[in-house]
Parts: C-alpha cells; structure tokens; sequence
C-alpha cells in the first residue's frame, strides 16, 4: 500500500516526519510530493497511490482518473471544497476530512485579526479596544465555538447564529443564540465567518446583510472566499467609510482604495501552526492506516 502526501503548500517537517513514522509501523510506503508546480505532476506521483493525504490542494476529476489504485483520501483539515466528491464517489473512493485538528489555530488568528483592524493595522493612531463591543458568530462549530470563548475571555459580549447548534450548548457556552443572520449582523460590532462553502452559503454575505451592521463595524472571514459577494461587499465599504474587512483569503477584487479599512493575508493560513500542521497531518495519517486495516470511515464526507 502506497501513501503519497501531495502538498502544494508542505506540512511542517514535523508533521511529514510524524505521518511517515505512523505509515511506515503499519507496515505501508510512504511518499511525498512539495510544492509542485503543476496538475500533471499530482496526477503522476498519484498513478499508483492507494491513499492521499492533502491540504487545500485540488483533488480534480482528472486527479481521481489518474489514481488507478486510490481508496481514500483525506484532507488534512475541515473544509474539503478542494476535493471532487461526484469523481471520488464514481470510483468509490472515500473521502474523509480531519475536523477539529486545526481549529485553534484559526481561531487565533481570527482575534488576531480583530486585534489588527481595531489598531488600525498598527499604525500610530488611536484605536479602539474589544473588550465591551459585541461578537457576532456566524455559524457556532469547532472554530466558531474557540473564537467566541477567545471573545468572552477578552470581554466580549458574544452572540451567535447557527440554525444547526443547540441551544443548550450555546447556554451552556454563554453565548447569546440569535435567529437570524440578519439579527447576527445587526448587533455585532465584529462579526467572525465560519459558515462552510456550500451552494446556499456562495455570495450570502452580501449587501443587504452587511449594511445591516453598527457604524464602525468589522468583518473577519477565516473561512472561504467564494461566501463572500466581494462586487456588493466593495461598493458598499466605498459608501460606508466606517466598515472594515480582514480575511485569511487574498480578494479577486482590488479592495485598495478603501485603505487600512481592509486587510488580506498573500495565501490562506489560518492553519499555517506547526501545531495545527501535525495535528492534521498525524488526523489524516491515523484515519488512513485505520481505513485500509479496519474498514473505519468515521470522518467520511461522501457517501455512496
């Protein structure tokens, strides 16, 4: 059995070293492919793989075709919008994420953010401070649950809207629970995003929900791009000089001209940690050798 780790954007030396220890006591082949540069190269090295392990790299139908022996692969994260599940489940190929293993580390850098924009992007100017002002949490799973204790712990008042939480939990939490989206953004000062790239959610935050939003407000998106409408999000910060927006995603859309209003990081890395790599990689790496020896599909994101 061959185990590849393809990864355009490489784990931590720990990590690679931590899944090659735990693929290799189970007695299987370790291989691995960094920052290639090119599809063709990650459907080659997958031609004879029975297993992959990735990040956000894209697991086509052309990569799904070229992988004549593949029967899992996992992303090594919780999003898995990057892989074909429609081509995975033709050839029965299961396909697995890694929920949980990465969510400090967006969470982190989520309050970062909100930490960032308050201080106007560290600039020597006076800003403002968290502590007082309401946190929007839109959509309350693992990340969405750690940003919102961060924001309690920095004396936030926090609030959250997710049709599929329950509420005991959020009581339990502290967390005020709302029952719209529309009220979420009405009351929160900052909102954080960690609704998942879905046909419903594609382009949801848009005009009309964000102007919704107290003067001086701020958007932090550690979750997808393609969640946000950037056309209707940069006409209205242009009419509203007092929004602002940070995101863990680089825009299709030149934001500039709004100033320090805006902030993007150059390439998504909100689970760049060494803690948040090895915890992910050794995830994937553990629910790979316990597929091909137990039959386990605990984290499988397809069915068929």
């Amino acid at each position: 059995m061959k185990i590849l780790v393809a990864t355009d954007k490489p784990f931590a030396p720990e990590a690679v070293n931590g899944i090659k220890e735990i693929v290799e006591k189970a007695g299987m082949k370790f291989a691995l492919l960094e920052k290639y540069t090119c599809q063709d190269e990650l459907c080659k090295a997958a031609s004879d793989a029975d297993a992959m392990i990735v990040r956000s790299d894209k697991v086509t139908k052309d990569v799904v075709d070229a992988a004549k022996n593949l029967k899992i692969v996992v992303r090594a994260g919780a999003g898995y919008d990057n892989l074909d599940l429609q081509a995975c489940c033709d050839r029965k190929i299961v396909a697995m994420n890694t929920p949980g293993q990465n969510s400090n580390a967006v969470a982190e850098l989520a309050i970062a953010m909100m930490i960032f924009m308050a201080r106007g992007q560290f600039n020597p100017v006076a800003g403002t401070e968290l502590k007082g002002k309401n946190l929007g949490i839109h959509a309350y799973g693992n990340v969405g649950s750690l940003v919102a204790k961060y924001g309690k712990a920095f004396g936030m008042n926090v609030y959250a809207f997710d049709p599929y939480a329950k509420p005991e939990v959020l009581k339990n939490d502290g967390i005020i629970q709302v029952n719209t989206a529309e009220e979420l953004y009405e009351k929160a000062d900052y909102i954080s995003l960690h609704i998942p790239s879905t046909p419903e959610t594609k382009n949801s935050i848009n005009r009309a929900l964000v102007n919704r939003m107290p003067k001086g407000a701020t958007i932090v998106n550690t979750a997808r791009k393609d969640v946000i409408n950037e056309v209707e999000l940069l006409e209205l910060m242009k009419e509203r000089t007092d929004l602002k927006y940070a995101t863990d995603i680089a825009a299709d859309l030149d934001f500039t001209e709004v100033g320090t209003r805006f902030f993007a990081t150059p390439k998504k890395m909100g689970a760049q940690t060494k803690e948040a790599n090895l915890n992910a990689g050794i995830a994937a790496a553990n629910q790979i050798v316990e597929f091909l020896t137990q039959g386990v599909t605990k984290f499988q994101v397809n069915k068929f």
